[in-house]
C-alpha cells in the first residue's frame, strides 16, 4: 500500500511558510492505518522492547499502537503541564519555534530498552529531546521510527548515535 499518496500537503500550517504533513486521511483508513502500525513495529518485533515512547500529539496515535503489537508498555512524552505526577524536562528547537517535552520520572526503569515512535521528523528537535529524556531516566534507547522524514531538513543528524528508520522520505 502506498501510504505517502495518503499524506495530505496543508500549506501555511502552523505558521506562514510551513507545508504541515497530515497524515489524518492514513488515520482514517482503516487498511492503511493497521499498514501502517505493522510496518512501524516490524522492524523492532525480535528487540525485547520493552517500552515505546510516544511524542505528543500525533506520535500518541501510532505509538500505543505500536507499543500493543510489539507488547510493551506505552511511555507519553508530552508538552509542559500536561502530566499530572513529577516531570523531568527537555527543551528543544523546531522549525517554527522553541518548546519543550515532559516525562514522568518514574516512566522507565534505567536499563529498559525503548523504542521511540513519532510520525514526523523534520528539524529532529523534538526526537532529540526525546532521546534525552530517556537517556537521562538511564533507559537504553533502541532507535527512533517515524512514519515521514522531511529529508531536506536533515533532522535525522540530530540523532547521532541512534539507529532511525523511517517508512516515507519527502526530500
Amino acid at each position: 500500500m502506498d501510504l505517502a499518496s495518503l499524506v495530505r500537503d496543508v500549506p501555511d500550517f502552523p505558521e506562514p511558510g510551513i507545508v504541515f504533513k497530515d497524515i489524518t486521511p492514513v488515520l482514517g483508513d482503516p487498511v492503511a492505518f493497521n499498514t501502517l502500525i505493522a510496518a512501524l513495529a516490524e522492524k523492532y518485533e525480535d528487540q525485547r522492547i520493552s517500552k515505546v515512547a510516544g511524542i505528543e500529539a500525533r506520535g500518541f496515535t501510532l505509538a500505543a499502537p505500536v507499543a500493543r503489537t510489539l507488547e510493551a508498555g506505552f511511555v507519553p512524552l508530552r508538552k509542559p503541564g500536561k502530566l499530572p505526577w513529577q516531570t523531568m524536562r527537555q527543551n528543544y528547537s523546531l522549525e517554527y519555534g522553541t518548546d519543550a517535552l515532559e516525562m514522568h520520572i518514574d516512566a522507565v526503569e534505567p536499563g529498559e530498552r525503548v523504542l521511540i515512535v513519532d510520525d514526523v521528523i523534520a528539524t529532529g528537535g523534538t526526537a532529540f529531546a526525546a532521546v534525552e529524556l530517556l537517556r537521562r531516566a538511564q533507559a537504553e534507547v533502541v532507535g527512533v521510527v517515524v512514519f515521514i522524514e522531511l529529508g531536506f531538513l536533515n533532522g535525522k543528524a540530530t540523532l547521532e548515535g541512534v539507529p532511525f528508520h523511517a517508512l516515507v522520505r519527502f526530500d
